[in-house]
């Protein structure tokens, strides 16, 4: 993965706030919704997610800047003692606890031996070495990322996960992936898919020893929407208005998944103010979710003159305590 800062598009030295502003644009702009005809949109809008988690996060971006995790949030390789090779295609490392240990990959998948060593403090080289030695076996598209235990020996089964949009899993959609195999398949996912829901596709792994080949499990995530947060089959939104909207009521375009609809903001209107809207939230077995759009009072972005002087008259004859009830 790319420098999460470089993803970002911003300096080193970002502060927190450039950073998430930074990350909003990008979001709307990269969102899959917004390019529909792109088949690179899911992974690069993966990809912006998992930069923000990183230096999003004051925690982990201190850890990151220190370079003890490298762009993906792994611990970085420390240093090693020794490094061995065998014929036929073998790679060693040093495991934890100073375990020797040998790898090699035929037709019987990946196979491991073990002595004693000391060095490769970490678990970061060992992944390093299955990237090499995995990395001319076929990549994945459509989000689809293959894990160095998804090549487990004996079973032929391989392991995977693809990212879809919210759209996706609430609509179905058909994505096509490219198996380690060199086979490309279709998978079909179903409406109103459960984040982590597994899809088993029957004989698409590896042969195993008996030559009956295993299945392609592919564990299906659904990457963050820039707009709606899911709760069950509830969504969530934050949804913007202007001062005289909420004092004076008004009617707003509200957006779903299926579409924007109208929504009618009575007079008086307080922040953080809750609307359901019926059956717009995430179809579900018991039905489809609602819809929980909630109030965000939006001031100017410059100011306004006349705004101040009028709070000011309001500040001297009409003022109220809104915290009144607080302990």
């Amino acid at each position: 993965m790319r420098d999460p800062y470089e993803v970002l598009g911003v300096a080193r030295g970002a502060s927190a706030g450039e950073i998430k502003t930074a990350f909003r644009r990008l979001a709307k702009r990269l969102h899959p919704d917004a390019n529909k005809h792109d088949p690179k949109a899911a992974s690069r809008f993966a990809e912006l997610n998992a930069a923000y988690e990183i230096v999003g996060d004051a925690d982990k971006r201190k850890t990151f800047d220190r370079g003890e995790i490298d762009a993906e949030g792994k611990p970085r390789f420390q240093g090693f003692e020794g490094f061995g090779g065998g014929p036929g295609g073998g790679h060693g490392g040093f495991g934890r606890e100073g375990t020797f240990e040998t790898f090699n990959f035929g037709r019987e998948g990946f196979q491991r031996s073990g002595g004693r060593g000391g060095g490769f403090r970490g678990h970061s080289g060992f992944e390093d070495i299955l990237k090499d030695v995995l990395g001319g076996l076929g990549g994945g598209r459509a989000g689809v990322h293959f894990e160095q235990d998804d090549f487990a020996p004996g079973a032929g089964d391989i392991a995977a996960t693809l990212a879809i949009t919210l759209a996706e899993a609430a609509k179905g959609a058909k994505k096509r992936v490219q198996l380690p195999t060199g086979k490309e398949v279709e998978v079909k996912i179903p409406a109103g898919l459960a984040e982590g829901q597994q899809i088993r596709l029957k004989g698409q792994g590896f042969a195993g020893p008996r030559g009956r080949a295993g299945d392609a499990l592919i564990t299906v995530t659904v990457v963050p929407h820039p707009l709606f947060a899911r709760e069950g089959a509830d969504l969530r939104l934050e949804l913007p208005v202007t001062l005289y909207e909420a004092v004076l009521g008004a009617k707003v375009r509200v957006p779903t998944l299926g579409g924007a609809v109208e929504l009618a903001i009575p007079p008086g209107t307080s922040a953080g103010r809750t609307f359901r809207l019926k059956g717009k939230g995430f179809p579900a077995k018991g039905g489809t979710g609602d819809l929980l759009a909630t109030v965000r009072i939006v001031l100017p972005e410059h100011g306004d003159a006349e705004l101040d002087e009028l709070m000011k008259k309001w500040r001297e004859t009409k003022p109220y305590d809104p915290r009144k009830d607080l302990a």
